[in-house]
């Protein structure tokens, strides 16, 4: 499949976000205050709070139904500095596309000014893995507008009570799939895998990734990076939660590290049909790798990431079409590639 993909259209500029080095180095402003109701330990909030952060203040949030649109705003009252605004449970897909549309034709018809308007729609695992996924599919094929898609997902329908939804993992006890004498494990259904499902399916979306707020600069430059790289991209973040997962609210943090330290959540990127994976889960894998290696092991490795496999890796093959067309040196065969 050829990686090289057609740059969208748009009318409307794209910010310039520059990838943020550090925690130091991360922006002082908060976009997403104090005043919000959501539960103690709630991931989520910390998920709102470094997504506006990384965004910046020229930016307009829509929120579907669910725990982050219940919790944020109480009558005359929002915990968002930004422009918000609210759509039905399933339609965050259908929210990005007609507000990145609006800005695009007020600036066309020169009603407001022509500069970068971020626009993020997120949307819980309910409103986005089971009821919204036909507008996300949609959102994401409508290449001339930029928006971010941003799926907050802690494992359940958490604003109604923690009933299963089709991002629930396997064995998980939910209000609707009740452990007894009878089953033991009555959820048996595997968790939707967002991220790889909507990146093979939409070839021409340039950017899909996950993500985890317990690594929080990861976490912004990938936002940062979903929205000026051009067209619909869209980013699925796991969050741990108190209420549906039962355990201490402190330790919401160690829970989203530990997914990702145990491969059940892996960090990756798929970058204009590229597959990258990054931070820990890079830095997991390239080890066990040369701990292969050390032990006179033999690694066959796969992908786009030339730095990581120029550090394992002494020779390549380059296949196309199904045919083998290069086999040599690693450094000749990536040449080769390229192009």
């Amino acid at each position: 499949m050829d990686a090289k993909l057609q740059v969208p259209t748009l009318d409307s500029p794209l910010p310039v976000l520059e990838p943020i080095k550090g925690v130091k180095k991360a922006p002082l402003e908060e976009y997403f205050t104090s005043g919000h109701r959501t539960c103690q330990g709630c991931e989520s909030a910390l998920v709102m709070k470094l997504m506006v952060k990384a965004a910046g203040p020229r930016t307009v949030v829509l929120g579907s139904t669910g725990c982050m649109y219940v919790a944020n705003t109480t009558y005359y009252s929002t915990s968002w500095v930004v422009p918000w605004m609210h759509t039905q449970l399933g339609s965050s897909g259908s929210a990005a596309v007609g507000t990145a549309a609006g800005y695009r034709a007020l600036m066309r018809k020169g009603k407001i000014k022509r500069e970068p308007i971020n626009v993020i729609s997120f949307c819980g695992d309910g409103g986005g893995a089971d009821m919204g996924l036909s507008a996300i599919s949609g959102a994401l094929q409508h290449m001339d507008y930029n928006h971010l898609i941003l799926l907050y997902d802690n494992e359940s329908y958490a604003n109604t009570d923690i009933q299963a939804s089709g991002s629930t993992p396997y064995g998980a006890n939910t209000t609707f799939s009740p452990h007894g004498k009878a089953k033991r494990i009555l959820h048996k259904r595997w968790k939707k895998n967002m991220a790889a499902m909507l990146a093979a399916g939409h070839p021409e979306c340039r950017y899909v990734g996950t993500v985890c707020a317990s690594y929080a600069v990861d976490f912004m430059n990938r936002i940062r990076k979903a929205l000026s790289i051009g067209g619909p991209t869209f980013i699925h973040s796991l969050d741990p939660c108190p209420k549906g997962w039962d355990y201490d609210p402190m330790l919401s943090h160690e829970l989203g590290e530990l997914a990702v330290l145990a491969g059940i959540w892996p960090l990756f990127e798929v970058e204009q049909h590229q597959l990258r994976l990054y931070g820990k889960t890079r830095a997991i894998v390239e080890g066990r790798a040369r701990s292969i290696l050390a032990n006179g092991g033999i690694v066959v490795a796969a992908g786009h990431d030339h730095p990581m496999l120029a550090r394992l890796c002494k020779r390549g093959f380059l296949m196309s079409e199904g045919l083998l067309v290069a086999d040599g040196e690693l450094g000749e065969v990536q040449r080769a590639y390229l192009g």
